[in-house]
């Protein structure tokens, strides 16, 4: 029975039937296509993003339960590996519940609510590792004017966050391992990330001067991030085996989902964002303190997500220089620090964006890329904190105006929990 709110509804055709449908992919054609992608240095992909426009209120998929109407909506998609969801208009009032259930017994995620709308009115869920989902929107009856919720994305899956498209090396340490235990506050700062609800890169919460907790998160420039596609951000915290050398039994539970961008260079390929919420308290996550002076550093570790499998640490104990990307000279032009190679572990496609931390435990670059692997001892490239500073010379291009607001001039600052 469909009571008065729900009469302009009856006047409109419904969008796609309650259903939408999407082929099997032939993933060993989209593997090959991805190899040629990460050898051209761009941020990996793990999901094909597929184009809908699923109306909510156009729908007529809408059924009363008490004083609460119910949307529900079923996405199929034979053989995903996972699901994603990318709402283009997201508007809840108060009392409405958004939620995302997987058909078999796939991990789910939390519902979403009034409190996750935002000034983008966007909304981007994390991965669901299954190949069905049911959508399923409850409003209070009296409150349905208020909603806005349009459905324009769905991710395909075609591989885990793990699977690589290239041969990945055993030498990865987990940061769940010994060697990580002087780092943990520095772990803890860093997650994986995905974009656009297919893409995927490695980014950290980043300290300021202020050290007021502002949600500040970096990552790499190549990763596509942009005022427009900021919203679709989706970082997952302490995604990260639970034994050294375990089973990948990561977990993609605690997320935060968009942002806002704030600044880019591709010069030094950075980009500043700033989540729409802070990581829950209980997570452990932290902001990474760095150092601008530029200065060589005696010792290097890297933390990141190689091909975004669970969350590795890898040292270099040699200082490293100054160069131009992917050059050998020094200075060079002076934007970029190079990493000689990994005396433990690598980094890999989908490490990008990831910090590169000296011995003092501060951020002195975010990965851009270089030819590293288990299988070659070769350099690694990061865009310079020093440089990215001061950027291109405006606030939309440098770091400087966000994370010394108050102009205070400090050099270093250290990580906050």
């Amino acid at each position: 029975m469909i009571l008065a709110p729900f009469a302009l509804l009856a006047l409109v055709a419904p969008a796609l039937a309650g259903t939408s449908f999407f082929p099997t992919l032939d993933v060993n054609k989209i593997h090959e296509a991805e190899i040629r992608r990460e050898q051209k240095g761009v941020a990996p992909r793990f999901a094909i993003p597929r184009r809908v426009h699923v109306d909510a209120i156009r729908d007529q998929a809408w059924t009363q339960e008490g004083d609460t109407v119910v949307w529900r909506h079923e996405v199929t998609a034979p053989n995903a590996v996972s699901l994603n969801f990318g709402f283009g208009e997201f508007q809840l009032p108060e009392g409405a519940t958004l939620s995302v259930t997987p058909r078999n017994l796939g991990q789910s995620f939390r519902a979403f609510t009034a409190a996750d709308n935002n000034a983008a009115r966007e909304l981007w869920t994390p991965i669901i590792m299954s190949d069905a989902a049911d959508i399923e929107l409850r409003v209070p009856a009296a409150r349905l004017n208020e909603v806005r919720l349009v459905l324009t994305t769905v991710g395909q899956g075609f591989r885990t966050f793990s699977q690589k498209t290239r041969k990945a090396g055993a030498c990865n340490i987990d940061v769940t391992c010994s060697e990580g235990d002087p780092w943990r506050r520095e772990i803890g700062s860093v997650a994986v990330i995905s974009t656009g609800g297919s893409t995927f890169c490695t980014g950290f919460m980043v300290n300021n001067t202020a050290n007021d907790r502002t949600p500040y998160f970096m990552t790499a420039d190549h990763c596509r991030l942009s005022p427009s596609r900021a919203p679709s951000l989706v970082a997952y915290w302490n995604y990260q085996t639970s034994q050294c050398g375990g089973s990948r039994n990561g977990r993609k539970t605690q997320f935060t989902t968009g942002a806002q961008f704030l600044a880019n260079s591709a010069r030094t390929d950075f980009a500043l964002l700033k989540l729409n919420a802070q990581p829950q308290s209980d997570w452990g996550v932290t902001y990474a303190g760095w150092d601008r002076t530029g200065e060589d550093a005696q010792q290097a570790i890297a933390i990141h997500h190689p091909n975004t499998d669970e969350k590795s640490i890898s040292f270099e104990n040699d200082p490293t220089t100054v160069t131009t990307y992917l050059g050998d000279t020094v200075p060079g032009d002076g934007t970029h620090v190079r990493v000689e190679d990994w005396d433990q572990g690598t980094t890999e496609p989908g490490s990008s964006g990831s910090p590169l931390f000296d011995q003092d435990h501060r951020v002195i670059g975010q990965l851009h890329g270089g030819w590293a692997s288990c299988e070659s001892q070769t350099a690694d490239y990061y865009g310079r904190f020093s440089v990215s500073w001061d950027g291109e010379g405006s606030r939309g291009k440098r770091l400087k105006d966000f994370l010394d607001a108050g102009n205070t001039g400090a050099l270093v600052t250290d990580t906050l929990e």
